[in-house]
Order: structure tokens, then sequence, then C-alpha cells
């Protein structure tokens, strides 16, 4: 069986824990490769030689990274279809949707290719006589980022890239679920020129998270995952005296007012809703239909779900593929199995789906719940899998409020034809990213992605602006110096003296 190992020092690492994960192919169910799993020790050895390398790394010129940078930019893009062959494997996604992850992913590394203008620093001169005042921004050191499932590729991207271009040298702890992207990624860097010890991979389990959280060698924690490991990840990790990033769960909502193109919002609903079998942050999980076009945009959503073919995500034809693993798959399936009870009316139950063929992979069909009420099990959870929930509304008013009142705060949209509405809902939502008759609207990566309330715990957004003033820290220099004329007696610096 294969064995996915650490990559540490510009070099794979086997484990020395002894312990071992089971990673799956999800359409077939059988468990293709084991993970090794680091102790407390490993992880320890993997920040000392971060640190060894920070060394060099840190004081090395921004000329010496960019260089890396456009030679790693290079690389992956002649790796597309590899690195989406790993997450196709192991995450279950279809190819297309893997290679639009790792296309998102080098967003942040051509960011990352311009940090020279980036990291530009501010001058004020002769605030007082002869004296000037700047400011700089530093590396932090030693940074780790700890990676969800369901992005194995594009979410480390969203890391290290940026935090090695300003200087700090990085430890990623992926998923143990789908290892092997990660350490390609690595690899790739190092064939790109990125000295060894200034990206590392450390796979493993709670006991390697809890590791990074305590350990004094590291300065800043990145984390993306569920809302409360993310409250956990912050508040663990801030006792240490460590700088966090904590980017936590969601339930999306879409507001759908009377004057949408219908047809657009239920393409719109079906693409963000079970894309990627539901398994983002950014799903559309939830649409609030505003007045009397409820029935017929729950009508419209039916006839594209069932159109939705569902497959190996290896197979060209496929345009979902299944859950991460048959534990999930079933957590995600009890939802459906319980609406009904709680008030929701099941309009598609795609708990019973399977593929000929492949009977012991990890499938479920599309769902879709209607007069979904925000007490039930299906509203007030992140599922994070293909079930979508429809509420109604009687006016713009009640369904703003019903979004706001939502614990989560990550994504939202309206669709509309009303600008003013538009400009309304853009304001007055309560939530960190806002889609206008866009159904997911991650920002590009010159923009921050965040979101608010119990979606994010910590005071930076990711990648953007606020990713490049995370991964540094700010310096004040004031500096005042001698007129040359008043050089001592005995220097002559061919100054003319004053008498």
């Amino acid at each position: 069986m294969k064995t996915v190992n650490h990559w540490i020092g510009g070099k794979t690492v086997e484990g020395a824990s002894g312990n071992y994960g089971p990673v799956t192919d999800p359409a077939t169910g059988e468990v293709t490769t084991q993970v090794a799993l680091a102790s407390a020790d490993e992880v320890d050895a993997a920040v000392q030689v971060a640190r060894e390398a920070f060394q060099t790394w840190g004081q090395s010129s921004l000329a010496a990274r960019t260089k890396v940078l456009f030679a790693y930019r290079a690389l992956l893009d002649a790796n597309r279809d590899a690195i989406a062959e790993l997450i196709t494997a192991e995450h279950g996604k279809v190819h297309s949707d893997a290679l639009g992850e790792v296309a998102r992913g080098l967003e942040i590394v051509e960011l990352a290719c311009g940090i020279t203008t980036q990291l530009k620093g501010e001058l004020s001169t002769s605030v007082s006589s002869r004296v000037d005042v700047s400011s700089i921004r530093q590396p932090l050191g030693v940074v780790a980022g700890i990676t969800p499932f369901n992005f194995p590729a594009m979410v480390p991207m969203w890391m290290f890239p940026l935090a090695v271009a300003c200087g700090n040298t990085f430890i990623l702890k992926p998923s143990e679920k789908d290892p092997s992207a990660a350490n390609k990624l690595a690899e790739l860097a190092s064939e790109a020129g990125l000295p060894d010890g200034v990206l590392n991979v450390v796979h493993g389990d709670k006991v390697a998270v809890d590791a990074l959280l305590a350990h004094p060698g590291i300065a800043a924690v990145s984390f993306v995952g569920s809302t409360p490991i993310a409250r956990h990840i912050h508040t663990t990790a801030s006792a240490n005296g460590k700088r966090v990033q904590a980017l936590g769960g969601a339930k999306n909502h879409m507001l759908v007012l009377p004057d949408a193109d219908l047809d657009a919002a239920a393409d719109a609903a079906v693409s963000a809703a079970y894309g990627s079998a539901g398994e983002r942050c950014m799903a559309i999980s939830a649409v609030v239909a505003v007045g009397s076009i409820g029935d017929e945009l729950v009508e419209k959503i039916r006839e594209r779900a069932e159109k939705i073919k569902i497959g190996p995500g290896n197979d060209p034809a496929s345009e979902m593929g299944p859950l991460i693993t048959a534990a999930h798959r079933d957590k995600v399936a009890s939802y459906v199995k319980g609406a009904a009870d709680q008030g929701a009316d099941v309009v598609l139950d795609g708990t019973g789906y399977t593929v000929g063929g492949f009977e012991n992979g990890h499938w479920i069909g599309l769902s879709l719940l209607d007069n979904v009420k925000t007490d039930s099990d299906a509203y007030r959870d992140e599922i994070f899998g293909p079930v979508l929930c429809v509420l109604r509304a009687e006016t713009y008013e009640e369904g703003v409020a019903l979004i706001n009142a939502s614990p989560f705060g990550n994504g939202t949209a309206i669709f509309t034809r009303d600008g003013g509405a538009a400009r309304r809902f853009q304001l007055e939502i309560e939530a960190g990213m806002v889609g206008v008759n866009v159904p997911i609207p991650v920002p590009v990566g010159y923009h921050s992605f965040g979101g608010w309330k119990d979606s994010l715990f910590g005071d930076h957004h990711i990648y953007g602006n606020d990713g490049i003033h995370f991964y540094t820290r700010g310096k004040v220099v004031t500096t005042r110096w001698p007129d040359p004329s008043e050089a001592p007696a005995g220097v002559d610096l061919g100054f003319p003296r004053n008498h």
C-alpha cells in the first residue's frame, strides 16, 4: 500500500510515530493509501528545521524570493492535471472542479509574485528638523497552516505562498483524509528553487495540531475548517501567544427578490448548492424566496437538479462526485431523513442514490428541501453536502432579518434587477462576502477572503492585503542625522563649514 510521509527540510521524511491513518478513494470506498501521523516530537523536529531555514530566508532579498515564486507558478501551471488527479483520487470531486481549485490557488501564487510592491513601506521626511520617519514590515518567523479536506490544494495555496514571499518559513498540516496534494505542492516548490526547510509538510491528526498550537517556536497559525474547531484553534493558539486567523463554518444564504431572473437564479442555486457535492464553505445552502415566487423557483431548481449526472470524479461525464467518507455521507443523509418530521417538504431525496459498478462508494444524490423552518436541524447546522434548503419570506426586510439572525456570516448573495435593493443589501447584510447576482462571491486573489460572526475568529481575513499584513509585523523607524557641515573638527567631508 502506498504511504504518504512528511516533507521536511526539502525531502521526504518517513513517519516515526508508528501511527498511520487510512486514505480512501471515495468513488470505490477502497483504502488506497496510508498517511503517517506525526507525534509531538516530529512536529518539534519540523519546527527546528524551519527555524534554521528562517535565519537565511528571512534575510533574503525580495528579488531572490520572487525569482523562486515565478518559477513555482510556471511549474504549478505545467502540473495542473497531475495535482487535480490527486485531488480527485482522494477527495472525489470531478476533474474539472479540481482543476478550478488549482486555478484559484494559482491566483495567490501570482499575488505573491508581486510581493515587491506589496511590501513597500512608507516614509515621511522632515517631520522635525532633519528627522525622518519610516514604516516597514518584516516577517514573523515560523508560521503554520492547518487546512481542511474539501480544498486540499487551494486552501494551502491561500496561505504558504504569501507567507514565504513575506520572508517566513512555513509548516503545513493538511487534512489527513486527502494528503497527497500537499506533498506535491511542496515537491514542486523545492523544484522551483525554494530552499530546504522553508516549506514543510507534517501530516497528522489532533496530536499534531495540538503540538503546533502549543509550540513556542511558531509565531502564527492560519486555519480553515468548522466553527467549533476554529474557535478552539483561536482560543488555544492565542493563549500561547500566537497570531491567529481561524476561518470557520458557514450557512450561506441567497436572497431572491420577486423581480429576479428566476432562470438565472435557479441556475445559480443549483451550481452553488451542489457543486463540489456541497463540500465547500462558500456553498449556498439556503435560498430565501421573497413574495410569491417560491413555488416557481423551487420547480425550476428541481428540474435542473434532476439532470445533474453523479459519478466518479475521473469520468468526464460526471458533474458531481461522491462525498469524502462514508461517515460524512451518512451524516448528510440524516438531515434529509429527518427533514419532514421537522416541517420541511422533501422535494428531492438523494439519500438512496448509488452508482452502478461503484456500489461501495460514498454516494449521495441531490436533495431539495422546501418550506424549511429556521429552528430545524437542516437549517441551523452546516450540513456540508448536496442539500439545499428553501425558506420563504414575505418582504425584503423579512428576508434580510432572517439572514442576519444566523450565527454565521461567511458569504451571501442577492438576485434582483433592482440596483437600489442590491445597494441596500450589500450595506445591511451581516456577512463578510456579498454577491450581487453572483452566487458564490469568493474574492479574487488581490482582495481578502473572510466572514463575520461565527465564520471568522481573529482580526485578519485570508490572502489579499489582510494576508500580507497577517504574515508580517510593522516597525516604525525614526531617524535624525546631523548635517555634514557639523562634522567634528579634523574630518573633511568636502562640505563648507558654517561660521
